[in-house]
């Protein structure tokens, strides 16, 4: 049977199971869009899109190898998308098309749509659940309802795969290797160049983590200055890895993981199921992909528009250290430590009290990770707006946060080196000590702490 693979953001070969169930049925063709509109319009960071390109252009090369053409068209949009399919299909007589579902409500439409003209000329889609573990809509409450909270849906969850164990089929091998040369649309502008895409590289990376990171991840993680996290996430986000790989091959070295959630190696399975809930939570509730609150409680906070303000804190200049060090970390980048994606949130949604859909836009626009459900699910969190947010009346504090996840200032003096000589004792917050080096530029702080607390408090009593 002449069949189609079509990647989208599951970009690889191995641990890919609807691409070799296509393989497997007779498919010798696999399909790319580059949708540069459509991209812009869901604002993707073009990091990541250059990251994209380098490992589409990658992966056209290893399906050569094995007798697999890869075929890139330029679709500006979904709608050219599926008429391409549709082109594409005819002209090749393909009777099945496989694909790894996507789960944000535009990207869902528009499978509805191509389901529905593919069927009708005689032509099979099949989609598969490839980007988690358990299948959306799959873990409910008692009464089948989706969970709101994370640590009731991490429990049936872990119910749910507690003999869960990552299978990897047998790659298909093939002894008719093709030419392929990498089109122009693949070229790459080197925005991304630090960030390997190469499999063998990708599985250095990953058994050094679990090697050596894992079991120090829990008390390392939330240190900025340290290499404590896993630097996977922007290979998560595209698919270059599969979260069953990655949990697979942690299992292969603790195969107990499911079942002992006190070791300190699954606080990192912690975040994985983290990642799986936002994405149970956007296609339960399709609004979300529409930055609407997920609380409607709070529709009604008055949200300062604020654009000067905004404006610092995007450039990293709001005289708070941590907060602009994190924001230039990101500016310079493309990518920010988790700690600092809350701090930063926070301070943003509750120091200046500017929507958090300001800042959900920005980030998506900068990191490398990109991903609408964790990044909407994040902002809503540190907002308080969304479903097992934090409560409106926690608010971080930048200068004890700073204290506690960066004591010697390292980091902050990384990414602001204008305050490579200030002590330890003031770096966390060095006005006083500024006051006294006028040869120092740094900005003053844009608002004072206790007084942003207060009006963020009034502002979030809504009840």
């Amino acid at each position: 049977m002449k069949a189609l693979f079509w990647f989208r953001r599951d970009l690889r070969l191995y641990g890919n199971e609807a691409l070799i169930e296509a393989v497997q049925s007779g498919a010798r063709d696999a399909l790319f869009f580059v949708s540069k509109k459509q991209w812009e319009i869901h604002d993707a960071a073009p990091i990541q899109i250059d990251m994209a390109l380098r490992r589409v252009a990658e992966l056209g090369k290893m399906l050569a190898q094995y007798g697999i053409s890869l075929h890139v068209i330029e679709a500006p949009l979904f709608s050219d998308q599926i008429t391409s399919l549709c082109s594409l299909v005819e002209q090749h007589k393909f009777k099945q098309v496989y694909a790894n579902a996507e789960y944000e409500i535009n990207e869902r439409a528009r499978d509805k749509s191509i389901a529905h003209a593919l069927e009708s000329g005689g032509v099979g889609f099949r989609l598969f659940d490839g980007d988690v573990i358990a299948k959306p809509g799959s873990i409910r409450t008692g009464s089948g309802e989706m969970f709101k909270v994370f640590t009731p849906f991490k429990n049936a969850w872990l119910k749910a795969n507690f003999d869960f164990h990552a299978i990897y089929n047998v790659w298909p091998l093939s002894e008719n290797p093709i030419n392929w040369a990498t089109p122009d649309t693949l070229m790459s502008d080197g925005t991304s160049a630090k960030w390997p895409i190469d499999d063998q590289t990708l599985r250095m990376i990953t058994e050094a983590f679990i090697d050596e990171k894992l079991v120090t991840y829990k008390e390392k993680r939330d240190f900025p200055a340290i290499k404590g996290t896993s630097g996977l996430s922007p290979y998560l986000a595209l698919g270059i890895v599969s979260v069953k790989q990655l949990l697979g091959a942690i299992q292969s070295k603790f195969p107990d993981i499911l079942q002992q959630t006190g070791r300190p190696e699954f606080c990192w399975i912690n975040e994985l199921v983290w990642r799986e809930f936002y994405r149970h939570l956007i296609v339960e509730w399709p609004h979300l992909c529409k930055h609407r609150n997920f609380n409607n409680k709070y529709d009604y906070v008055s949200w300062r528009d604020d654009d000067e303000s905004f404006r610092l804190w995007c450039e990293g200049k709001t005289g708070y250290p941590l907060v602009d060090a994190a924001m230039r970390q990101l500016n310079q980048t493309g990518w920010m430590h988790n700690r600092l994606r809350m701090v930063v949130a926070s301070f943003l949604t509750k120091h200046l009290l500017i929507d958090w859909r300001w800042g959900e836009h920005y980030f998506m626009r900068h990191l490398i990770d990109g991903d609408l459900a964790s990044n909407n699910g994040g902002w809503q969190w540190a907002a308080s707006t969304g479903c097992d947010a934090q409560p409106y009346f926690r608010i971080f504090n930048p200068i004890t946060q700073s204290e506690k996840f960066d004591p010697k200032g390292d980091f902050i003096r990384k990414y602001i080196p204008e305050l490579q000589a200030v002590p330890d004792k003031y770096i966390h917050f060095p006005h006083d000590y500024l006051a006294l080096m006028k040869d120092i530029d740094y900005p003053k702080p844009i608002v004072d702490h206790k007084a942003a607390r207060e009006r963020a408090l009034l502002a979030f009593k809504v009840e």
